[in-house]
């Protein structure tokens, strides 16, 4: 394992919120000097590779992966599906555990599902069934993430309230996590309103 693939995997599970300098000299031990160069060194790498679609941007000693603006059309049409078209199982899991959980982070739902989140969030969001509820007071700031009542309204719900019963433990157990398969979405079954997961699933 390289530095620079160190420094890319924090990058990369980082997320939206990005990381900042000293959480990835908590995680890597690198000194300072050594973290702005790597960082460097790998935006470089992206920028003059043009088959690679990422780039690295940096706010206030904070870094994120982002992709480049070049591939913005193809990434528009797939975030802005149409709501015809039915919920992927990732998104149903997502949708779930922001239901009966919400606010929360991307983070702590990453860490619910036991994979990457970011992209199916993103799309939840350009489809307002998901919006940004205000950010936590910790470090990073990290964006708290609620329904809307556009969600209500596709589920035939008229308030959180009649979102069917469920074990919330189960929600917060990552020890003990249910099977992917069946991830929160049997308390959803009789609320999809015929909708059958799609193949669009990120992970």
């Amino acid at each position: 394992m390289t530095n620079i693939e160190q420094i890319e995997a924090l990058l990369f599970v980082a997320g939206d919120e990005g990381i900042t300098v000293a959480e990835i000299e908590n995680a890597t031990g690198f000194a300072k000097p050594a973290i702005t160069t790597l960082v460097t060194t790998l935006a470089t790498k992206y920028e003059q590779d043009t088959d690679c679609a990422l780039v690295v941007l940096s706010t206030a000693n904070t870094y994120r992966l982002a992709t480049k603006a070049t591939v913005a059309p193809v990434l528009k049409k797939y975030f802005e599906a149409p709501l015809t078209t039915s919920l992927s199982q990732a998104s149903l899991e997502v949708l779930a555990i922001i239901a009966y959980r919400q606010p929360l982070t991307r983070i702590e739902i990453d860490e619910i599902r036991g994979v990457q989140s970011g992209s199916t969030i993103q799309k939840l969001v350009l489809r307002q069934l998901v919006t940004e509820t205000g950010r936590l007071n910790e470090p990073g700031r990290p964006i708290l993430y609620g329904t809307t009542e556009l969600f209500l309204d596709y589920f035939g719900l008229k308030s959180l309230d009649d979102l069917p019963a469920i074990d919330l433990a189960a929600l917060t157990d990552t020890e003990n996590p249910a099977p992917e398969t069946d991830l929160f979405l049997t308390a959803f079954q009789d609320k999809l309103q015929g909708a059958v997961p799609d193949q669009d699933s990120e992970e």
